[in-house]
């Protein structure tokens, strides 16, 4: 009996020992918790204070043996080595090619297809054998009008072209390379937004649109090139930034990173924000230099002028017609580019504190782009719109998002608009004069513009693909028992992804 209690008394006082533990540790741990606080996001205050983040870092001074090294300078003058840095593969130059700081610019194989598929597009004649114009002598123009917003593709060509006449090609963002062995990615020049634009229509005596037999030319010529093969594509950058351009050959195409202004047409498996790179439309209105205006200056409060009536997605034009068309400091009207159309969307858009960007038939627009260039805060009401360079650009502090289903109630937007200060819309005026670059497409190229953005986000890709084209060579030409007991070789499949 004895024996019994003293057992007993000894659980008893194992578990008051083991109580007693577990309550000193939470209240070490709750200590340690309020003494530093938790992981919070980063302040607004201190990045809006800061130059948005550049892939590519150009060191500026050199060590003795030829590599970049930088540095660091205290308080006192006195000069300290750099940290050491990350383990990764060098190249003969000493650039580090596995890790976030690239001193190179991208490194870009363009191939030279037929000038059908880019400059020919524009009516340029080339003389003789050349397949590129001497942009140092002529630029063949962009067609203008709705054309224009599409342009990405004569932007990005030009650039490329561009990069091998450059005093200085280390100062690029991205430059052409001959030799594909030494290319991070490989361009495609296909104007496929304006082959769509000027040549999808079917004349009576063709089979074909002249738009279909170059996107089949273009399937055929690229799955057979090397380079292709190689990478099962995953490595291609594919211009589609019409929603309609490559209908066809998006389908063969699949593998390669598409440059898109959404993902409205597209299945989920064949582009995707993981994948593919999000450009921005070219404004149509004229940007707004010198921008002397403020919020009580602007004294339309919500500004809409487009098509309201639209298929698709696009249903919530309608409902906020009817809902808003009646407010006096509204203005919310149809346009089109008749009777100078885009002239009066930008003097309308300089004249108010927010513009509408409503998803229509896709879910982006060209306007969204306007309104920025015209520094009026955007109103953004399209639930599956994608946006570019997000990945490092944050919209809302210069955006207001508001979900569809909450839009079309009735005075919740108008009421939500209205609730916003001076202060607020400010805040997000001046914000926009800062971002406004990012999103101008221009030759040459400058610092920060869309061209040097579009590179970047493509460069952020090379890592991903990179993985993926050596995941697919794990069991390349792995060796097998035969059925005769010999060794057979299987090679590796070509579309896997």
């Amino acid at each position: 009996m004895a024996e019994k209690q003293s057992s007993s008394a000894a659980r008893k006082s194992f578990f008051a020992l083991f109580l007693t533990t577990i309550v000193l540790f939470v209240l070490s741990w709750l200590f340690v918790l309020r003494s530093t606080g938790r992981p919070r996001p980063l302040d607004r205050k201190v990045l809006t204070t800061q130059k948005l983040p550049t892939f590519f870092h150009h060191v500026k001074s050199q060590s003795s043996n030829g590599l970049s090294r930088a540095i660091l300078v205290n308080n006192g003058g006195r000069e300290e080595e750099p940290p050491k840095r990350e383990q990764g593969f060098q190249d003969k130059d000493g650039a580090m090619n596995c890790n976030g700081n690239v001193k190179e610019p991208l490194k870009i194989f363009m191939y030279d297809l037929d000038p059908e598929f880019h400059f020919g597009l524009l009516d340029w004649k080339p003389q003789g054998d050349r397949i590129w114009p001497d942009i140092r002598t002529e630029i063949p123009p962009y067609p203008e009008g709705l054309n224009l917003q599409h342009s990405i593709e004569y932007w990005l060509t030009l650039d490329l072209l561009a990069s091998e006449i450059s005093d200085n090609p280390n100062n690029r963002v991205a430059m052409r390379v001959q030799n594909s062995s030494e290319a991070d990615l490989i361009f495609v020049p296909f104007f496929s937004s304006l082959s769509y634009n000027r040549f999808s229509k079917q004349n009576p005596h063709q089979k074909k649109s002249v738009n279909k037999v170059l996107q089949a030319k273009l399937v055929k010529f690229l799955t057979a090139q090397k380079e292709w093969k190689m990478s099962g594509g995953r490595d291609h950058i594919v211009m589609a930034h019409h929603p309609n351009s490559m209908l066809d050959a998006r389908m063969q195409l699949w593998p390669s990173i598409f440059i898109l202004a959404d993902f409205g047409r597209y299945p989920l498996n064949i582009a995707n924000v993981d994948k593919d790179v999000i450009a921005p439309y070219k404004h149509m209105v004229e940007s707004y230099a010198n921008d002397t205006s403020d919020f009580d200056s602007r004294q339309t409060l919500l500004f809409f002028q487009g098509s309201i009536y639209r298929k698709d997605g696009g249903f919530a034009r309608q409902e906020l017609f009817y809902l808003l068309k009646d407010e006096k400091d509204v203005h919310f009207a149809f346009g089109s580019l008749k009777n100078n159309g885009v002239i009066k969307a930008g003097q309308g858009m300089r004249l108010s504190k927010f513009c509408l960007n409503i998803a229509g038939d896709t879910p982006s627009s060209n306007r969204l782009f306007d309104a920025i260039a015209s520094h009026c805060v955007p109103v953004i009401i399209s639930d599956d719109i994608e946006l570019p360079y997000e990945d490092i650009l944050d919209y809302s502090e210069f955006c207001v998002f508001v979900r569809t289903s909450d839009a079309v109630k009735e005075n919740f937007l108008i009421n939500l608009i209205r609730s916003i200060r001076k202060e607020e819309w400010t805040q997000m005026w001046e914000k926009l004069k800062e971002v406004e670059a990012l999103f101008e497409y221009q030759y040459p190229a400058k610092d920060g513009d869309a061209v040097q953005m579009i590179w970047q986000s493509l460069a952020r890709k090379v890592p991903g693909v990179k993985m993926k084209i050596n995941k697919s060579r794990r069991y390349s030409d792995a060796v097998v028992p035969g059925k005769d007991g010999g060794l057979r070789s299987i090679p590796a499949p070509k579309n896997f992804w």
